[in-house]
């Protein structure tokens, strides 16, 4: 292995562990919601600024207005999906809102389809309708710790509306293409401060220390130091393995819930999450069967 794919492959890795605490530092700062996701564009604004300042990204015509009007428009479906993710983990549990979650790339392909005219093949619709039985295994039941039945479904549904948001969001950001990433969350997080000030307690920090790092962990780290690892990792890996070292994210998710909150899955959970995970891993992938006369003539 290379020194650049060692790297890259590094990078991806603790950003995906980095993804995997958020629901742990989310639920620890006992913060309303719409606080934690304002606080969170706060200090991930703040980082982000650092950061692009250092880059050379804040110069003039480095992006036009096209492009900052559309990376607005990401950015206030992606602080929905903050805000919808991080209210499941309180009706459900960490781990299944998480694996709900992992839907998306699904979600992607039909919007995709619909509004990109990206033809839906049979391989793509036999991982769909994969994750779509493993969605029903976990709608089916509820372990442990994970609250009432009305609760847990109304956390499947808060988990599966911040899906088809990140869906959105990436569709967008496909047109985004020459935009320097850092500047996009850049300007996502912004869009989140004006968004939810209106809304969010902006009067004062918190002054339990506890919710106070865990809120400036979660823009700082989270959001800021987070994007710089992801987007480095992207530059460098190939996309099958950025497709394959992603699933480390749902993984540690679910081991943090586990550890932290004792909330553990029941065996249909486990087959439903396992399903959800072998699908998307299918679908990135590219997985599908070949024909026996194509592995011959191989």
């Amino acid at each position: 292995m290379d020194s650049s794919l060692r790297r890259g492959s590094l990078e991806m890795v603790a950003a995906m562990l980095i993804s995997g605490t958020i629901g742990w530092f989310v639920l620890v700062s006992g913060q309303p919601v719409l606080d934690v996701v304002f606080w969170r564009c706060v200090f991930g604004a703040g980082t982000l600024l650092l950061i692009c300042a250092a880059l050379g990204f804040l110069r003039p015509g480095v992006v036009t207005g096209k492009a900052v009007l559309l990376a607005i428009v990401s950015g206030m479906a992606i602080v929905g999906n903050w805000v919808l993710l991080f209210a499941s983990y309180s009706k459900a549990s960490i781990a299944i809102g998480t694996a709900v979650y992992n839907v998306q790339p699904f979600m992607l392909v039909g919007l995709a389809a619909v509004f990109l005219g990206e033809k839906i093949t049979a391989a793509k619709l036999t991982w769909l309708i994969v994750a779509f039985l493993g969605m029903l295994a976990i709608i089916g039941a509820h372990g442990a710790g994970q609250g009432s039945g009305e609760d847990y479904l109304q956390g499947v549904g808060l988990a599966l509306g911040a899906a088809f948001l990140y869906a959105v969001a990436a569709l967008i950001i496909k047109r985004l293409s020459g935009t320097p990433p850092h500047l996009i969350a850049l300007i996502q997080v912004a869009t989140g401060v004006l968004l939810l000030a209106p809304w969010a307690r902006v009067s004062a920090l918190p002054s339990d220390p506890a919710a106070l790092a865990s809120l400036v962990t979660l823009g700082m780290v989270h959001t800021g130091v987070m994007y710089v690892l992801l987007y480095s990792a992207i530059q460098r890996l190939p996309t099958a393995l950025t497709g394959a070292l992603s699933f480390i994210y749902p993984i540690a998710a679910i081991l943090v819930d586990w550890l932290a909150f004792g909330h553990r899955l029941t065996p249909l959970q486990w087959s439903g999450v396992a399903l959800i995970l072998l699908a998307a891993a299918g679908m990135q992938q590219g997985w599908w069967f070949r024909s026996a006369q194509v592995a011959v003539r191989e």
